[in-house]
């Protein structure tokens, strides 16, 4: 493998129903970051059927190439179909990094695809940034620049690695998602956009999809809410969850919670926060009743402004809060929903 030969950082941009999910910005906006630092540019890879007007929505959110692989056989998603079109995009263009997002579909297709091409592949990473590998130099062993430099939590998120690919092209990564910050959109901004037709060869790795069933909901992706009042094993059960309902509902915010929670059955798990959950940066954060162990901070220390209410004041969630009540939530909370309506109601 000639290392030299691989140019440029490219993403997958995912879509689902010819619908762009916003994992494919956000990987844009931290390529561009990655592309500045090596003097190169950013393209971003769409696999589906009728996709071609995707291309003009990356352009305006920063990608300079999109690449169109348009095929019936990728209309849905399917392991066998995608990985071998992203392969062939890999062997044929050669970049020097492969972003893809760290959704249910990019677990399983980066290390399908890193498999394929022969190179390792980080997962899940928090951070990504170009520099020297090893990071501090060592008598007797090259330090190689300009390496794709991937931090990712490890032993359940006691410790951090940060981890390099430097003898294997592309350098690849899962990112996960609400980490990285999108760019602002450039209304009328043009990719170059390039159509590549792979040749996909049927195997019995093909699976034939029977039905699809799609679950209707009314909830808000707590990944797109600007206030989240969040609860934690402190509230105590599922039925006092009702008074973390009701802040959320006075405050026009939505409910989510840690992963205690979710393991007591008390809430669903696309409702948790943290390094096993989502991760989220509202506007506002309330941590109601949550001790703030590093699992869950992972996933909501960047929100503008936190909030928590605990009674125990040694919690590591004071560590991250800009406001903190000491004190029993059981009151704190209604008294605080409270004052809030009458607030309200005397603006109106």
């Amino acid at each position: 493998m000639s290392l030299e030969e691989y140019k440029g950082v490219a993403i997958f941009a995912q879509q689902v129903d010819n619908k762009l999910s916003s994992i494919a910005f956000e990987l844009i906006g931290k390529a561009h970051e990655l592309a500045a630092d090596l003097g190169t540019d950013v393209t971003a890879v769409v696999l589906g059927h009728n996709i071609a007007d995707l291309a003009d929505k990356l352009g305006e959110y920063g990608a300079d190439k999109v690449v169109l692989i348009d095929n019936e056989e990728l209309e849905t998603y399917r392991t066998e179909p995608y990985a071998q079109a992203l392969t062939a995009y890999i062997t044929e263009y050669k970049p020097e990094i492969m972003l893809v997002g760290a959704t249910a579909i990019g677990r399983d297709l980066g290390p399908t695809v890193s498999a394929r091409v022969k190179t390792g592949l980080t997962a899940d990473c928090t951070s990504l940034e170009i520099g020297d590998f090893p990071l501090v130099a060592k008598e007797g062993q090259e330090q190689k620049h300009n390496q794709l430099l991937m931090t990712r939590p490890a032993f359940g998120g006691n410790t951090i690695a940060t981890i390099a690919c430097p003898d294997n092209r592309p350098q690849m990564a899962t990112v996960r998602p609400g980490v990285m910050q999108k760019l602002e959109k450039q209304p009328g901004r043009k990719a170059e956009v390039i159509d590549f037709k792979p040749e996909l060869t049927k195997n019995n790795r093909f699976v034939e999809i029977l039905n699809i069933v799609k679950n209707a909901t009314s909830t808000v992706d707590i990944m797109d809410a600007k206030i989240l009042v969040s609860g934690g094993r402190g509230v105590g059960s599922a039925e006092n969850f009702k008074m973390v309902e009701d802040l959320a509902e006075v405050l026009g915010g939505t409910v989510s919670c840690s992963r205690a929670v979710v393991d007591s059955g008390w809430k669903p798990k696309d409702l948790q926060v943290g390094q096993t959950g989502k991760t989220v940066r509202p506007n506002v954060y309330f941590a109601i009743g949550i001790s703030g162990a590093i699992q869950h901070t992972a996933g909501m220390e960047e929100s503008d402004i936190i909030i928590a209410i605990n009674k125990d004041e040694t919690a590591p969630i004071f560590d991250v809060a800009d406001y903190g009540i000491v004190g029993d939530l059981n009151k704190i909370v209604p008294a605080l929903t409270e004052a809030i309506k009458a607030e309200l109601a005397a603006q109106n």
